[in-house]
């Protein structure tokens, strides 16, 4: 259950990252670059290269900020009356978390509408919902089961794609974020291989 629940927040995690790649060809290269440096181009990415990702990582945690896959996270009941930042919640209210506002807030995070990994290469905050400014998979006891395995394959996949091809938006691709939101839209992307013939086979 936790692979079939995870595959399409994943795969829109990695769809939107690309998009914000594309969108910002210069952060595009800086992490093709860390993985020539890192992998070369005589092999393909291993897991084992991901721990050395730093700028990859950093990526895959701005499209988080950004673009949260959940953008509000699964409703919670309160079981007795309680208070939550000065209001009071009567037992038996559903509690909905706003992870797209929390993570666009300007007063936590500067320039909080434009993708900067960079934010992320000097900052401890991490995606495991202990930084409550930064929570698309949930935080404490209800955190999302399937955190650990659904960043190991948005890296891998993410990693393998950028050192293999380089990459562009088709011509005639428009996205609009604030009409894209629950719809189908495609994303056109021209590829073209990277890497030696002989690892593609």
């Amino acid at each position: 259950a936790m692979i079939i629940g995870g595959n399409d927040t994943t795969s829109a995690t990695l769809i939107q990252t690309l998009h914000l790649l594309l969108l910002n060809p210069q952060a595009l290269k800086k992490a093709q670059d860390e993985l020539d440096k890192a992998v070369g181009k005589g092999r393909i990415v291993d897991e084992s290269d991901i721990s050395k990702l730093v700028y990859l990582q950093a990526v895959v945690k701005e499209s988080f900020r950004l673009r949260p896959p959940t953008p509000l996270l699964p409703p919670r009941e309160a079981r007795e009356d309680c208070q939550i930042g000065g209001f009071g919640v009567p037992a038996g209210t559903m509690l909905v978390v706003n992870a797209w506002k929390i993570q666009r807030d300007p007063r936590v995070w500067p320039d909080h509408a434009e993708f900067q990994p960079e934010r992320f290469l000097e900052s401890d905050v991490d995606v495991g919902g202990q930084h409550f400014q930064l929570i698309p998979f949930g935080s404490g006891r209800r955190v999302c089961p399937g955190i650990s395995f659904s960043l190991r394959s948005v890296y891998i996949v993410l990693a393998r794609l950028l050192h293999s091809f380089d990459m562009e938006l088709h011509p005639e691709t428009v996205f609009e974020e604030s009409k894209a939101f629950g719809r189908t839209t495609m994303l056109h992307v021209l590829l073209s291989p990277r890497l030696p013939d002989s690892l593609y086979s």
